[in-house]
C-alpha cells in the first residue's frame, strides 16, 4: 500500500490520554471511545481554521502514529537489516509534483514559524556525511557489516569508496526539504549547517559505541516525531514530503534500535522501568570519559527546540509536539516487548561480521 491508498483523515474514534504513567500500556488499551465523528479529509486551505482544532489535531497524530508505526512494521524494518548488509538497496520514494506545493497546505502553523521549523530542520540533515562516517569509525571495529550500512567503505587513507545505505536514504532529505523552502518562499535557501561532533576513540569501544548508537536512536527518534508532527499539520503534496522523510526516519531508527538490544541485552531497554531512566539520562552503564554520555532525550529534545526556533511557537504546537513524543514512544515501548533475546537472536546472529 503507498501512502495515496492511506488516507490519515478517516473516521475515527476519539481516545483519551489520561496519565503518564499508563504510557506502557496506552496503545495496549485505550480508556474510552468518547465518540465517532465524521469529517473530510483537510485539502484546502478554506478548512483550516474551522475544521482542525486542539481535539482533531491529537487524533491526526494517532492515526499517524498507529499506522507508520505499527508493531508489525517496525519488526519487518527491523528484519530487512541483515537483507541490506548483503545486497543494499535505498528506499524509493513516491514522486512528488513540487511545483503543486503551497502555503495554504500548511495547516494551523503560521507560515513564519513553519519556515523557521524548515530552516532548523534542513540545517541539521545537511551534514549527514559527517554523522554517517562518525558512526562508521565507532562501529568498524566492533562489527564491520553494521559499520559499512551506516557509512560505506574506505580506504587506508580514509578516502570514502563506498556510500552506506543510511546515508544513501538520508541525503535525499536536505535536498527535498530545501525545495520545500522554495516553493513556499520564491527564494534559494542559505545553509548555516552545524559543526559535527567527531569520533572520540576510547579505551572501551563497546561502552563509546553503546553511548553514540543510544544517541543516534534518540536524534532518529526526534525526528520521527518531529515529522509525523508536521504531517499533522500539512496536505497534498507538502504532506506528501514528510511522509517520504518519516518513513526513512522510521526505517533508520528501528534497525539502530533493534541492532543496539542485541548487542548490548543487558543496557538497551530490557524494561519499562529501564526505557524510562535511560532516555532521560539516568542509566547505570559504565561511564567512559566522552561527550556522548550527555545524550538523553531531554538534552535532544532541548537542542531541538532551540534550533527549530520554539520560543516563537503557539503554546498549542508546542502541546501538541510533545505528545507526539510521548505517543511515539508508548508505540516504541509496545513494539520493545516484542524483542526478545531469542528474536533478536534469530534476526542478527546470521549477521556478518
Amino acid at each position: 500500500m503507498t501512502f495515496s491508498d492511506f488516507s490519515v483523515f478517516k473516521d475515527s474514534d476519539f481516545f483519551l490520554l489520561t496519565s503518564f504513567n499508563y504510557l506502557d500500556k496506552l496503545l495496549l488499551s485505550p480508556l474510552e471511545i468518547i465518540k465517532m465523528v465524521s469529517y473530510s479529509p483537510i485539502t484546502n486551505s478554506d478548512k483550516v481554521f474551522s475544521v482542525l482544532n486542539f481535539i482533531q489535531t491529537p487524533i491526526r497524530i494517532n492515526q499517524l502514529v498507529n499506522y507508520y508505526l505499527c508493531s508489525e512494521k517496525l519488526s519487518d524494518c527491523l528484519q530487512d537489516l541483515t537483507h541490506q548488509f548483503e545486497h543494499p538497496q535505498p528506499r524509493s520514494w513516491q514522486a512528488i509534483q513540487w511545483h503543486e506545493i503551497e502555503d495554504k497546505q500548511i495547516i494551523g502553523i503560521k507560515l513564519e514559524i513553519f519556515l523557521d521549523i524548515l530552516t532548523g530542520t534542513i540545517n541539521t540533515e545537511i551534514p549527514i556525511r559527517g554523522y554517517t562516517q562518525t558512526s562508521r569509525q565507532y562501529l568498524e571495529s566492533i562489527h564491520p557489516a553494521m559499520a559499512r550500512f551506516v557509512g560505506g567503505k574506505v580506504d587506508t587513507t580514509g578516502k570514502l569508496l563506498e556510500i552506506g545505505l543510511w546515508e544513501k536514504e538520508e541525503r535525499q532529505h536536505a535536498p527535498a526539504l530545501k525545495k520545500v523552502y522554495q516553493q513556499l518562499t520564491g527564494k534559494k535557501f542559505i545553509s548555516q549547517p552545524p559543526k559535527v561532533r567527531p569520533y572520540e576513540p576510547s579505551s572501551d569501544p563497546y561502552q563509546a559505541l553503546y553511548h553514540h548508537g543510544f544517541h543516534r536512536v534518540i536524534t532518529e527518534y526526534s525526528a520521527v516525531c518531529l515529522y509525523l508532527w508536521l504531517m499533522s499539520h500539512t496536505t497534498g503534496e507538502l504532506q506528501k514530503v514528510f511522509a517520504e522523510l518519516v518513513q526513512d526516519e522510521i526505517n533508520h531508527m528501528t534497525k539502530f534500535l533493534g541492532f543496539g538490544r542485541w548487542l548490548f541485552p543487558n543496557l538497551y531497554f530490557p524494561s519499562f522501568k529501564n526505557i524510562i531512566r535511560r532516555l532521560i539520562g539516568f542509566d547505570k552503564a559504565k561511564r567512559v570519559d566522552t561527550t556522548q554520555n550527555k545524550a538523553s532525550l531531554f538534552n535532544t529534545f532541548f537542542h531541538l527546540m532551540k534550533v527549530l526556533n520554539w520560543k516563537k511557537w503557539s503554546w498549542l504546537n508546542k502541546l501538541e509536539l510533545i505528545y507526539t513524543f510521548v505517543y511515539v514512544l508508548a508505540s516504541m515501548m509496545r513494539w520493545n516487548t516484542r524483542l526478545s533475546t531469542n528474536y533478536l537472536e534469530q534476526i542478527l546472529r546470521r549477521s556478518p561480521l
